[in-house]
């Protein structure tokens, strides 16, 4: 007869009616005198791995002891919590005899062996993370009600990533029978797509305003507007992009009450609805300053953000459409953080580190409304003196090379923005690792005086190249080239270079000094020999011999990035007798002499080179050569360039000293005019626009093609005229670009420019235009640069126009 009923994959127990005792089925009044009440024995069946004397004694069962339900229900459910089986069952088993008897028979179903478990299907989640909340147990007994529970962690790791997932547990048994293998299959299915937003509880600020701040965004007709859901951004919307905007419009005791998320899980769709409290709007009252000694109210009221705030032309149009007057001199509390953040910035500028401002907002409801009056609650304290300067970390720079990077010195007042220059130049030096720590400073004494240490960590600086190359001008051949921009630690620089090949067998050699013997003055010199036949534009044959010496100091010493060098060089020149510099030679120049006496001022204040993403270049050249300084020529050449760059956006951690991809936007302009007759000196000294590779630079078009009388489409890599080549020049480029890291950008730009024959000609409004993309990469060679652009202004041969799209090559070890 059967005891009681089977328990089949869960945990909880299932105990048939009571089989035993009073009320008993009538097999109690059955021959042998109801023997199954207390069996003549107990036996165990469907094992293989656990013993008998192990289930017995989970059982707790022995023969010929009177049962009852109670007892057979302890018994099923102690076997069962061992956590070994499947079922388990208990029967009574009667034979007639003689004489007759009673087996209580334990029959179980072992539970399988877990040898290995798995992942699959997994992409947007990764498989490690979803291998993390499989609780199963290898070489254990596979537990149903547990699959069940690594089912839900999954699904609810899904759900929190917006994704409805389906995972589905494969079983396959392995090696020896009772062993199996478990694979977790993930169907991940679509993310979760917004299909709207719902604002529930505002009056001031529209929902459209709401659900364009946020960056979650409902599902659009266009493909880009996917509408996927994502909790990470949703917490950032809920948490600051709303709050922000409601604080910026007077709305500071706005409250989200309740955000909920209706989904169906059938489509895939959620409708986000949101349940908020405004508040009152408050406007500016009255703003007051105590504790100021380093600057007057007046001073102190530069900084103050809300002085004589008017509405803006977005406000007044959105109040002529609501036909509503724009509010006014609303509270901002963005603004209010920012302009206190100014004023410690401007007192740790003037050394009160350790000053305080307590920003004090008092709310009152007056009869002209809700108002916030506004105070600056400042302790000033005393001004940090900086003891000493550290610098840790060179082992093979000279610390004199560093410290004449510093705009601080022991002694002086503390600055925080001569901290952070300092902290900028010294990684322009590109003799470290970047990005350089940020400096750290530590209370030197009692009195408050500060000790600041500069952290570097060297980088192998000196290179060694060799190899063969291919361009446009130089032909097949090699290079071999020696560079040390901080010879023997000391910042000084040492550069060797020769280029071979079938069109040029160039040499140079240069030294510069940036502080000689320990001084203001820096100087360099350098010697040349140039042999180049161009296939560019069959210019020709040329052979330059000479050299220059630079001599550079402060003109002034409270602007140390400004910077005046006067120079002397002097080249011999020698063409040959075939191409557009043959015609050199029938003008009687065989040989050439031109001495040259240079005046340079530059100011530069750019950070992050060679990618400069803040700054400005200011550069002013002028050479007088021939004249009283002999030579074949006798003409003088200006040269102007300035460049400024600013960081539009910062991806990632924007603090200082944190690498980052930075979006930046960039404009460069320069101009130059040769006063005088160039003579046998035009290829190198009168200007040439078009293309990368000689002369001045314009993107989409050809070398050599924009000229004083137009754009000339005769022009190429394999020709070009005299009347190529004008005295005056100017052009312009616009960029926005990202700087991923000190070794790779990419930007777009564009270009204007043009080329005129007199300085009298000069016309800025008549300039050809191109616009593109470009990369660039610094490379062991050099800076490698590929540049795709579109000259907007070409014409054909019958002057109509033709404007098209040309790659360019640029590699900085040949070409400027």
């Amino acid at each position: 007869m059967l005891y009681s009923k089977v328990m089949r994959k869960r945990a909880s127990v299932v105990i048939a009616a009571a089989l035993l005792g009073a009320g008993a089925p009538s097999y109690a009044q059955e021959a042998a005198g109801g023997r199954c009440d207390s069996p003549d024995s107990i036996a165990v069946t469907g094992n293989r791995r656990v013993t008998a004397q192990t289930i017995l004694a989970d059982a707790g069962l022995s023969p010929r002891v009177t049962l009852n339900a109670p007892v057979v229900s302890r018994a099923i459910k102690s076997v069962f919590q061992g956590g070994q089986f499947d079922a388990v069952e208990i029967l009574c088993l009667q034979s007639d005899g003689p004489p007759p008897r009673a087996t209580l028979v334990v029959k179980v179903v072992e539970r399988p062996i877990l040898d290995a478990v798995d992942v699959a299907g997994t992409k947007a989640v990764t498989r490690r993370t979803v291998q993390d909340k499989v609780g199963l147990l290898l070489g254990r007994p596979v537990d149903p009600s547990q699959v069940a529970r690594d089912i839900q962690r999954v699904d609810s790791l899904y759900q929190a990533e917006g994704y409805f997932a389906r995972i589905k547990p494969e079983t396959t048994a392995v090696g020896a029978e009772g062993h199996v293998s478990i694979i977790y299959r993930v169907d991940e299915g679509h993310r979760l797509a917004v299909s709207g937003i719902r604002v529930l509880g505002n009056t001031l600020v529209s929902g459209k305003d709401i659900a364009s701040t946020m960056q979650i965004h409902p599902e659009g007709f266009f493909f880009w507007q996917k509408g996927e859901f994502d909790p990470d951004k949703y917490a950032q919307d809920l948490g600051e992009k709303i709050p922000h905007l409601y604080s910026s419009q007077g709305l500071v005791d706005f409250q989200i009450v309740k955000d909920s998320m209706i989904v169906d899980r059938g489509r895939g769709k959620a409708l986000i609805e949101l349940q908020v409290k405004e508040g009152p709007q408050y406007r500016v009252g009255t703003f007051e300053a105590t504790g100021n000694k380093r600057f007057s109210t007046e001073e102190i009221q530069g900084f103050y953000p809300f002085t004589n705030q008017a509405p803006t032309l977005p406000q007044r149009f959105k109040g002529l459409l609501r036909r509503k007057p724009a509010a006014t001199n609303l509270f901002d509390q963005g603004k209010w953080d920012d302009g206190t953040r100014k004023m410690r910035e401007a007192l740790a500028n003037y050394g009160y580190i350790y000053s305080q401002i307590r920003p004090i907002e008092d709310r009152q409801m007056t009869d002209s409304g809700p108002r916030i009056n506004l105070r600056w609650d400042i302790t000033e304290g005393s001004p940090a003196i900086i003891n000493r300067i550290e610098i840790i970390g060179n082992d093979y720079t000279r610390e004199n090379c560093i410290r004449d990077q510093l705009v601080l010195i022991p002694g002086d007042v503390f600055s925080q923005d001569r901290l952070i220059r300092s902290y900028q130049s010294i990684g322009n030096l590109g003799f470290f690792e970047t990005p350089v720590p940020l400096p750290e400073t530590r209370q030197a004494n009692d009195q408050g005086d500060v000790d600041i240490i500069f952290k570097v960590k060297e980088k192998r600086t000196g290179n060694v190249n060799f190899g063969a190359s291919m361009g446009q001008g130089t032909g097949l051949g090699g290079f071999i080239g020696l560079d040390q921009p901080n010879l023997l630690g000391k910042c000084k620089r040492g550069a060797l270079n020769w280029q071979f090949g079938r069109y040029i067998n160039d040499f140079s050699l240069t030294y510069s000094d940036p502080s000689i013997k320990y001084s203001q003055y820096s100087g360099s010199l350098t010697l040349y020999r140039s042999q180049s036949r161009y296939t560019i534009a069959d210019l020709g044959q040329t052979t330059r011999t000479g050299g220059q010496v630079r001599l550079g100091f402060l003109p002034f010493e409270s602007q140390r990035f400004t910077r005046m060098s006067l120079s002397y060089g002097a080249e011999a020149v020698r063409y040959g007798g075939d191409g557009l510099l043959g015609t050199v030679t029938t003008n009687n120049c065989a040989g050439c002499i031109r001495s040259t006496f240079g005046v340079d001022i530059t100011r530069d204040t750019r950070i992050e080179m060679p990618f400069p993403t803040d700054g400005n270049l200011q550069t002013l050249s002028s050479q007088f050569n021939g004249g009283p300084l002999g030579g074949t020529a006798s003409f003088q050449r200006y040269t102007t360039e300035f460049k400024t760059f600013t960081t539009l956006h910062r991806f990632g951690d924007g603090r200082p000293g944190s690498s980052q991809i930075k979006l930046v936007a960039g404009l460069t302009q320069r101009a130059g005019m040769v006063a005088g007759n160039a003579g046998p000196f035009f290829s190198s000294q009168e200007f040439a626009m078009g293309g990368v590779q000689y002369g001045e630079p314009l993107r989409g078009y050809p070398e050599f093609s924009i000229t004083p009388l137009g754009f000339n489409p005769n022009t190429s890599t394999n020709s070009a005229v005299r009347n190529s080549f004008g005295n005056t020049f100017f052009s312009s480029t616009a960029e926005v670009g990202l700087r991923v890291s000190q070794q790779f950008y990419a930007d777009v730009f564009y270009d204007a420019g043009n080329l005129w024959a007199h300085p009298r000609d000069f016309n800025p409004t008549r300039l050809f235009r191109g616009t593109g993309v470009g990369v660039s990469v610094v490379t062991p060679l050099g800076p490698l640069g590929l540049d795709w652009a579109y000259g907007m202004d070409r014409v054909d041969l019958n002057g109509h126009p033709d404007p098209k799209w040309q790659l360019h090559f640029r590699l900085g070890q040949f070409f400027n």
